[in-house]
């Protein structure tokens, strides 16, 4: 893939991005031609940076781009970041970081090209038209280039992306990685029953006894979108996100205003599974919805019952992307227990680009190493360990 001539385009970079007009960077970002996608949304975005979750004194400051063409007519847009760190990425890059820092260099600040705290695969050039793609990510990649010198940004780093732009930014000298997520994908099913038909017996007994230990605790579990979701609904789910958070993973990445700001700007796209018991609310789970997928992101509780996650996070996601007709159900960066409940290893990609040349050649040789094993891994998950029944045609899941 060549890179165009400099003449042909020019880019803008915006430190915010209510800088680019919500119109131009959501027509780029979910053009009629690619499955919508809802956390590209410019409201997605804005929403991160107005609540004071993905700004300049979390470490994420906006480096976002604009690619003009010579004319002044936007052609693509690109989220970027120049960060101070490398928390909420869910790519990790810290043994990269120390190991340069120990030769003398200095890792930090960079560039992430990426949807902060959503380790959601989803593309990250944003171009308006398909026959414009591979020009404005060659594009994307020079201008990524020169504003890594400009600002000391040590490497760049597109993470989470589509097949297609992995490919591409190989070509384009970037290192490619790779890692698993487990998805759950939709093979037509009409109902949760017909799913369960094809799980082999051992899989489908214990989806069932687990899904029963829920019943017999007696919770309301209410799926609840667009207008139904109230600031009652985001002050208790809020309640489960710090407390879950505080006790698992640390100081939590969202502040209670940003869901507030995401669920105004974008509640349709929303799907808000709320848990009450003897009527309080004690356990939700977010999810968002896109164009053939529903994505799971942030779970949260504040009482603790028997498979109450599961059926949450997995059970009750499956049965809303059988309803809504929706091809899978991405359930989050981690996870093998999630193969035992009907979900397969998924490859995810990302790309990097770094400066020195003694750090990249370490990091190539290490991702080559790693490719190798995470395609080992997973070709021995889906053939020893499926949870479907054998003589299913897995190719199809």
């Amino acid at each position: 893939m060549t890179k165009p001539e400099q003449d042909q385009f020019s880019i803008e970079v915006h430190q915010s991005i209510a800088g680019i007009e919500p119109s131009t960077w959501d027509a780029c970002a979910n053009p009629a031609w690619r499955p919508y996608n809802p956390f590209v949304r410019h409201a997605f975005l804005l929403a991160l940076e107005n609540s004071g979750s993905a700004v300049a004194e979390t470490g994420w400051l906006g480096q976002h781009m604009q690619l003009k063409s010579s004319a002044g007519k936007t052609i693509a847009v690109m989220p970027c970041y120049l960060k101070n760190h490398s928390q909420g990425e869910y790519v990790f890059d810290y043994g990269w970081a120390e190991a340069i820092q120990r030769a003398g260099g200095q890792y930090y600040p960079k560039l992430q090209i990426s949807v902060p705290f959503t380790p959601a695969t989803g593309p990250r050039v944003l171009a308006a038209r398909q026959d414009q793609v591979r020009q404005s990510r060659a594009a994307m990649a020079s201008a990524t280039d020169q504003l890594a010198a400009r600002l000391g940004a040590s490497s760049a780093h597109m993470t989470f992306i589509n097949e297609d732009e992995y490919t591409d930014f190989g070509e384009l000298g970037w290192l490619k990685r790779n890692d698993t997520q487990f998805h759950w994908h939709n093979n037509g099913y009409s109902s949760f029953d017909e799913f369960l038909a094809v799980l082999s017996s051992r899989k489908r007994k214990n989806i069932r006894k687990e899904r029963e230990a829920v019943a017999k605790a007696g919770l309301e579990i209410q799926v609840l979108t667009g207008d139904e979701i109230t600031q009652d609904h985001w002050d208790n789910f809020f309640h489960f996100y710090i407390d879950t958070g505080d006790r698992k993973w640390g100081t939590p990445y969202l502040t209670r205003e940003f869901f507030s700001c995401v669920g105004d700007a974008m509640s349709d796209d929303i799907a808000l599974i709320m848990v009450r018991n003897n009527g309080r609310w004690v356990a939700g789970a977010i999810n968002f919805i896109g164009g053939d997928a529903l994505y799971g992101r942030n779970w949260g509780c504040i009482e603790h019952h028997d498979c109450l996650h599961f059926e949450v996070c997995y059970y009750t996601a499956i049965e809303f992307a059988i309803t809504r007709g929706l091809k899978r159900v991405e359930a989050g960066a981690q996870g093998p227990h999630k193969l035992a409940r009907g979900y397969l290893p998924v490859t995810t990609r990302s790309v990097h680009m770094i400066q020195d040349p003694r750090l990249r050649s370490a990091v190539a040789d290490y991702l080559e190493q790693e490719r190798k094993a995470v395609a080992r891994d997973n070709k021995l998950i889906e053939q020893h360990h499926s949870p479907f029944r054998k003589g299913q045609p897995e190719d199809d899941y």
